[in-house]
């Protein structure tokens, strides 16, 4: 008896002089209330799988992972799992881009035909600078032979078509979203480094962010034992796994590129100033300046209450909300959808992906928007710094 007596002594002595729990900060906060509110909603919609990353500018604060990579149910969705990010390849490559115009090899006010002389239109071809191709401000018809690209002819014949687009507008003027003709920026890349994409890809920005389950294409993609299958909704509202079509690859910059929830939340940090010596903050700035109106945005279901204003800058789409401003790109392709946005002023960001086409996406990233410019302050310093760098 004296025994137990003197260990609960001793139990209540070292709890009472123990230091407190810290107090949980408000990212934190929010990322546990987002994190039940996110396993819910894929619980109710019997997603297959999904995971999200939340981060500020010095960490990884939360990973969730929820699901499957397929309906066999035989393999759990876990941070390593590598989905599709589809056109959130597109941030990608306005990042390359920004590296290698910020190292001399080209300029942003470089003409296309210089280094694709092939590049023909109806009109002055010239006109089309390269920051046209990364600010979907080209001024030729939106989704420019998209139908191609899903009818799996290659980038080469694609082009060929190139000669029967005419102008909407001045390139620089109008918002018009491509896939294929921004994916000119490939072979303006490969034409002045004498490197390929990919390669360039992995060197200059999965390698040296660590995202160690990044790739660019369709072979890395399948062949890794760790990914997430495609699915698509069919009879009585289920869930059905699909083969990963490979016709988007083929167009590589817009939605090439093959990433880990844990890979995106390094993207996000990048972005966000934790690794300056790979992705330098005034290449981000040039990279997230509004540069075109986007419209059609205002409209879209569950941002549409939310957004002010709406633009495109370089490969990102910058989402005004009243006194915040999102940095933001989704992506979908056939079987997959993903999120990534980031705000300055509250020093967060939000990656989400899903191995579904579930439009549910859009009201995680608005929940999850809202959750945090509720309970979140704005970063000292960061408001005034997002005022002069926009």
């Amino acid at each position: 008896m004296k025994t137990r007596s003197l260990l609960f002594t001793i139990l209540v002595f070292a709890l009472s002089h123990s230091a407190p729990l810290a107090a949980q900060s408000p990212q934190q906060n929010v990322a546990g209330e987002f994190d039940t509110f996110f396993k819910q909603r894929i619980a109710e919609e019997n997603i297959t799988g999904a995971a999200f990353a939340i981060v500020t500018p010095g960490e990884i604060i939360r990973i969730g992972t929820t699901g499957y990579t397929d309906t066999g149910k035989k393999q759990r969705i876990n941070e390593n799992t590598v989905f599709r990010v589809a056109s959130v390849s597109k941030t990608f490559a306005a990042g390359l881009t920004g590296v290698l115009v910020d190292e001399g090899e080209f300029r942003w006010e470089d003409r296309v035909v210089s280094h694709v002389p092939d590049f023909r239109i109806k009109g002055d071809a010239s006109r089309v600078l390269v920051r046209d191709l990364l600010g979907q401000s080209t001024g030729l018809i939106p989704h420019a032979y998209d139908n191609l690209i899903e009818d799996g002819l290659s980038m080469e014949r694609i082009t060929d078509q190139f000669s029967k687009l005419s102008y909407i507008c001045e390139p620089g003027d109008c918002y018009s979203y491509q896939n294929s003709v921004f994916s000119l920026i490939e072979p303006v890349i490969e034409t002045t480094t004498s490197r390929q994409y990919d390669v360039l890809m992995y060197e200059k920005i999965f390698q040296p962010l660590d995202m160690r389950d990044a790739s660019v294409g369709y072979e890395p993609f399948i062949s890794n034992p760790n990914h997430a299958k495609p699915h698509v909704k069919v009879a009585n509202n289920r869930w059905a796994t699909v083969k990963v079509k490979p016709n988007y690859y083929r167009v590589a910059p817009a939605a090439g590129v093959n990433a880990s929830v844990l890979d995106m939340g390094k993207w996000l940090m990048a972005q966000m100033g934790s690794n300056p010596e790979v992705l330098r903050p005034d290449v981000v700035e040039t990279l997230t300046d509004p540069r075109v109106k986007t419209r059609r945005d205002l409209r879209r279901k569950y941002w549409r209450d939310m957004l002010s204003e709406a633009y495109y800058g370089l490969g990102w789409r910058i989402y005004r909300l009243g006194d915040e401003e999102l940095v933001y790109h989704s992506g979908w392709v056939a079987g997959y959808r993903a999120d990534i946005a980031w705000s300055e002023k509250h020093q967060l960001g939000l990656a989400v992906l899903m191995n579904a086409e579930s439009n549910s996406i859009s009201e995680l990233s608005t929940t999850f928007w809202r959750m945090a410019f509720e309970q979140i302050p704005a970063a000292a310093g960061a408001a005034s710094l997002a005022g002069a760098s926009r």
